[in-house]
């Protein structure tokens, strides 16, 4: 059994020699605009505050089992002023945040299971006023 020494490959790691090419060293600043002095400051302008955003009118919250095999569904119903592509955006942020599925019918939003509260805090934040209407 032979033992090579291997001193004479090692490659040294204290940080060597600077590089020898470095393809910014010939460019210069002449002619560019000065940078900015120092960062602005986040508190030295106010965010202006959003604008209040429109009530988008009330629409009613139900919980329904009826004719359903007795699984419960939120039924969504009573939107004023908007068309069938933004309620089916609505729908799936709904099923996104319930975890559920859902369909829009009859001018309607379905969703599966007792999700009132869920559906609720999605309408308020989309400008609607939800109101939980029957039992």
């Amino acid at each position: 059994m032979t033992r090579i020494m291997a001193d004479s490959k090692r490659i040294a790691t204290t940080g060597g020699p600077a590089l020898s090419h470095n393809p910014f060293a010939a460019l210069s600043s002449e002619n560019l605009p000065p940078g900015p002095a120092s960062p602005p400051a986040a508190s030295a302008k106010p965010a202006a505050p959003e604008p209040a955003r429109k009530n988008r009118g009330r629409v009613d919250i139900l919980r329904v089992k009826a004719g359903r095999g007795g699984k419960t569904v939120t039924v969504v119903k009573n939107f004023v002023g908007i068309g069938l592509p933004e309620k089916e955006q609505l729908a799936k942020a709904m099923q996104r945040a319930c975890g559920s599925g859902g369909t829009v019918k009859n001018g309607q939003i379905e969703i599966q299971g007792d999700q009132r509260a869920v559906v609720a805090r999605i309408l308020a934040e989309a400008s609607f006023h939800p109101v939980f209407a029957g039992g």
